[in-house]
């Protein structure tokens, strides 16, 4: 077994993870996920506030203890204080990635990748237009393929559609489904395409018996969560791309396609969300879903490569010969 030389360490959530997991699938070193359970009282602070962070691991969790790898990629709030510490234990021979604005020090950390809509700056600081994710043109034709079955009876065009849920900015209730359901109703009806629907754990009940209800009219097939996500088969296959406006993260992977993506709008708002979906309006990447189907293209964006190249340029690692990713 190859020793891991790198450590993907978050508090397990979805989202999070394979940001980092992203990131270290492009540097290309081996690498081990840490998922960390943070006890009481530390869990609920600021993380300057935590005086040990390497003691303050529950049980429940992975531990983080020497011998410490070359690379530390971290993001989550419950990874700030736990990354830097590494750097600091391993006296300094650990560089530490910290994705998203840490909150504290850019001093602590190796490099900081931060989304440009945080308005961050500094020496140490990388800024990419959207989050760091996954897709590879590499994984997308592989999971297609699994995928293809399943989707075969399907007529084109194809539109995958990305429904996130609930969060602190938007709600997705019943309502606002059926307002969705609408909209890719009149793809159906006025475009004669078909759907590839997944939802997410944040979808919730309500609204995900409104589309299954809806989509058993539709020539569309939804994901009900058993078995393998076909997230990846769906983006790979579709012609277009619906995605709900919650999500960073879905709405760079459905971009780093190429391919025409819609955002629906959700009720709600954040400032962070409105500049980063305006710069991809802006850019020609994306625009607003209203039931109707286009054609249009655009260089897609590919922070991953471009920070996993910056990653392995200040561990003095050869630079990765150049590849598209999608």
């Amino acid at each position: 077994m190859t020793q891991a030389v790198c450590w993907v360490v978050t508090d397990g959530k979805p989202g999070m993870q394979n940001q980092c997991v992203g990131l270290a699938e492009a540097v290309g070193l081996p690498f081990d996920i840490k998922r960390i359970v943070v006890r009481a009282p530390w869990r609920w602070l600021l993380p300057p506030l935590w005086l040990t962070p390497l003691r303050a691991m529950s049980a429940a969790g992975d531990q983080l203890a020497p011998p410490w790898p070359r690379l530390v990629i971290g993001t989550g709030r419950m990874s700030v204080a736990p990354v830097a510490a590494i750097g600091r234990a391993s006296g300094g021979r650990t560089f530490t990635v910290q994705i998203q604005n840490p909150g504290m020090r850019a001093s602590a950390f190796g490099l900081i990748v931060a989304p440009r809509h945080d308005n961050v700056s500094g020496d140490n600081i990388v800024s990419t237009d959207g989050a760091l994710h996954r897709v590879t043109r590499a994984r997308l034709e592989a999971e297609a393929k699994q995928v293809a079955p399943t989707l075969a009876p399907l007529q084109r065009p194809l539109v995958a559609v990305l429904v996130g849920g609930n969060n602190r900015s938007y709600r997705l209730d019943a309502e606002v489904a059926n307002t969705l359901a609408d909209g890719l109703a009149a793809l159906c009806r006025n475009h004669g395409a078909s759907l590839a629907v997944t939802a997410s754990r944040r979808t919730g009940d309500a609204a995900f018996d409104v589309l299954r209800r809806r989509l058993a009219e539709l020539p569309a097939v939804l994901w009900d969560g058993s078995g393998a996500n076909p997230y990846f088969g769906y983006l790979g296959l579709a012609d277009a791309i619906v995605v709900t406006c919650d999500s960073v993260s879905m709405a760079s992977e459905a971009a780093s396609t190429g391919k025409p993506v819609y955002v629906f709008d959700l009720p709600g708002s954040s400032l962070k969300f409105d500049a980063f979906h305006a710069g991809l309006r802006d850019a020609g990447i994306t625009r607003r879903f209203t039931g109707t189907l286009e054609t249009w293209s655009y260089v897609p964006p590919d922070d991953t490569a471009r920070v996993a190249q910056e990653v392995r340029r200040r561990l003095q690692l050869p630079p990765i010969p150049s590849a598209p990713r999608t």
